[in-house]
């Protein structure tokens, strides 16, 4: 059974999402196609991402939880996870628009993406010599920078991750060896920061944040041009 555990967490992650996406108030499953397009542009990034730093040993998979059905050098649930861990956050920031008018980062979300964006980058440079750390802060202060600089609100991303992180941390916390004898995911820590919680690396959290909104926004340009269509 704990062959199928990496699987059933994905599954898991996406069901109860699914089967909302058909609730006729809002149904999401209106907006799939360009959900599918943003998703799929991403996760072609991030999947290459994964392949490239798990052949030079940042990361890798315990094989006791995995099917052992391979895509090049990544288990086919890793493949899974950059599909159905993002569509349950995008239709956590979906529903929040529908059902949460007043949103608290308004009028800082310039502000958090300008200060984060600067100390992502110091840190990222500084730490050069640790790929996790230094691709993950590097090209999150730049997605950063260039969203404060061109003016383009983050304040829904913000406000739907905030919400997002209490799932991430159920789902993360497993799959790095919470609540089970060993992670199904390990970390090198000579290639991160080495600073955890609980047993999820912190560059995790700004990893899953870059997923998360660079689909957002690719999905809200799809929208957008539809619209003005």
């Amino acid at each position: 059974m704990q062959h199928y555990l990496y699987l059933i967490i994905n599954l898991a992650s996406v069901l109860v999402p699914f089967l909302a996406s058909f609730y006729p108030k809002h149904p999401f499953y209106k907006n799939w196609s360009n959900y599918f397009w943003a998703n799929s542009i991403v996760a072609f990034v991030f999947i290459f991402w994964d392949i490239l730093f798990t052949k030079i040993g940042v990361w890798g998979f315990n094989p006791h939880y995995l099917l052992g059905i391979n895509f090049i050098n990544i288990p086919l649930e890793e493949v899974l996870f950059f599909f159905c861990i993002p569509y349950s956050s995008v239709f956590v920031y979906f529903s929040l628009n529908y059902l949460v008018k007043k949103n608290p980062f308004d009028n800082i979300d310039d502000s958090i993406s300008l200060f984060l964006a600067i100390v992502l980058m110091l840190v990222g440079l500084y730490y050069y010599d640790r790929w996790y750390t230094a691709v993950t802060f590097i090209v999150t202060s730049l997605f950063l920078g260039f969203h404060f600089l061109t003016n383009r609100s983050l304040s829904k991303v913000y406000r739907s991750y905030c919400v997002t992180l209490f799932f991430f941390f159920i789902v993360n916390g497993i799959l790095t060896g919470s609540y089970i004898e060993a992670p199904v995911v390990w970390y090198n820590n000579t290639e991160n920061l080495g600073i955890r919680l609980g047993t999820i690396p912190l560059e995790d959290v700004f990893y899953g944040f870059l997923l998360i909104a660079s689909i957002i926004q690719i999905f809200e340009y799809f929208n957008n041009r539809l619209d003005r269509e």
